[in-house]
């Protein structure tokens, strides 16, 4: 039997792309990643992250990390829901794993209704495949599921490498990206005050970056 285990990296942030990872895994290996001392990403040190982004490949069938973009996002949001674009988002990783079974960290305060509506969004492309996988959708599922804490930890080492990069390319240290991180909102208002608009590596839609051209404009 394969299994997969999905997680998310970057929902929250006003900076920077979302990723959503995903790891295919035998029952085997899916023991050899519980003895790695897979867990939460969020828990876990960033250089010990890495060396386990690193080993995971090893005792794995197949990775895949799902990057959108800070514009893909603002786009979508015209068109649909946060949730909306999760259950999509989570798909799209299922459509690359084709797995037995799915273990997911559901992304929507219902993780019941999360886990049929992935199950749906799935199954539209793949009918033929509704009565031969099962999902389970969880909230911190990356806690409880060491494949979801796998995929938890490939998903989050691939964000920062992003986030790393974006840094290099703008020349600023932005902070985390978060709304609640001072140094993020120092960032987006000292860069707007300079250039009268927000970069592109800023989601447009989230109400920190709508706050920041309301104080411009009061």
């Amino acid at each position: 039997m394969k299994v997969a285990g999905i997680d998310e990296a970057g929902k929250g942030p006003v900076i920077g792309p979302m990723c959503v990872g995903g790891v295919l895994a035998t029952d085997t290996q899916i023991n050899s990643l519980k003895n790695l001392g897979v867990a939460d990403s969020k828990k876990i040190a960033p250089k010990k992250r890495e060396l386990l982004a690193h080993q995971i490949e090893k005792y794995s069938e197949k990775i895949f990390v799902l990057e959108i973009a800070p514009q893909q996002i603002d786009e979508f949001r015209k068109l649909m829901s946060m949730n909306d674009i999760m259950v999509l988002a989570f798909s799209k990783v299922l459509e690359e794993l084709h797995p037995d079974e799915a273990y997911v960290d559901a992304a929507d305060v219902n993780e019941e209704r999360f886990g049929k509506r992935l199950l749906q969004e799935y199954t539209k492309k793949y009918p033929d495949k509704a009565a031969d996988i099962s999902i389970v959708s969880r909230h911190q599922a990356d806690d409880i599921y060491p494949i979801v804490s796998a995929a938890s930890i490939v998903a989050k080492v691939r964000r920062d490498a992003l986030i790393e990069e974006l840094k290099e390319e703008i020349g600023v240290d932005f902070g985390s990206g978060y709304p609640s991180d001072p140094k993020t909102r120092q960032f987006l208002r000292e860069w707007f005050n300079e250039f009268g608009e927000l970069p592109d590596i800023v989601r447009h839609s989230w109400k920190t970056a709508e706050n920041i051209l309301t104080e411009k404009n009061e």
